[in-house]
């Protein structure tokens, strides 16, 4: 595994890595996979008490949250964004790179699926404060850590990123959202209230 600032590169993004991540044999997660997750973040979010009508998702890739969010949610506001010139021309994303783009709006649920991890620490430390300064509700969060290289799968992962610890993301989160768990976040100042034994463990 390593780790090389050739990671946030963003045209290194291109035909050939979606085709291989996304598309191909070695794919990250299957269809069913994703389906599983999008249905989970969308049950949890309503049982937790929070309305989606406005998501922003980051690092979007080939859009396959705008679908699935459709199916459950058809009147939401879905706002997609990524640092891939090949990724925006392609499903059609706005380009803009989160450590250093903030919108006005804030939304109800961000998603943001492997895509910290790409970034520099300064990087990701600005946008963590994007995130949280646009977030209102939930954020879904997954990002690769130190902690994880031993239960990945080598062969179906991009091992080209940064590698930090779970603490180092935990503490630089934890200003703006409180873990629930399971990648899902809660804004703080936001409608979720948790009971002591629904956060996360400290």
């Amino acid at each position: 595994m390593t780790t090389r600032r050739v990671a946030s590169d963003p045209l290194r993004f291109d035909a050939a890595y979606f085709r291989r991540f996304y598309h191909g044999a070695d794919r990250t997660h299957s269809a069913r996979e994703m389906s599983r997750l999008v249905g989970g973040v969308c049950g949890l979010s309503a049982w937790l008490g929070v309305d989606v009508r406005a998501v922003l998702d980051v690092g979007a890739g080939t859009g396959i949250w705008r679908g699935l969010l459709r199916r459950r949610l058809p009147r939401v506001r879905y706002r997609s964004i990524d640092v891939s010139p090949y990724a925006c021309a392609r499903y059609g994303h706005e380009r803009r790179d989160i450590s250093r783009w903030r919108a006005r709006e804030r939304y109800d649920l961000v998603v943001c699926h492997s895509v910290l991890q790409y970034l520099p620490d300064d990087g990701a430390e600005r946008a963590i404060r994007n995130i949280g300064a646009m977030c209102r509700g939930m954020l879904y969060l997954e990002a690769i850590t130190r902690a994880d290289v031993a239960v990945l799968d080598l062969s179906r992962t991009d091992t080209v990123m940064h590698l930090r610890p779970a603490a180092w993301y935990r503490a630089r989160l934890g200003e703006h959202f409180e873990q629930v768990g399971g990648g899902l976040w809660a804004a703080r100042g936001g409608p979720v209230r948790l009971y002591a034994l629904e956060r996360a463990g400290r």
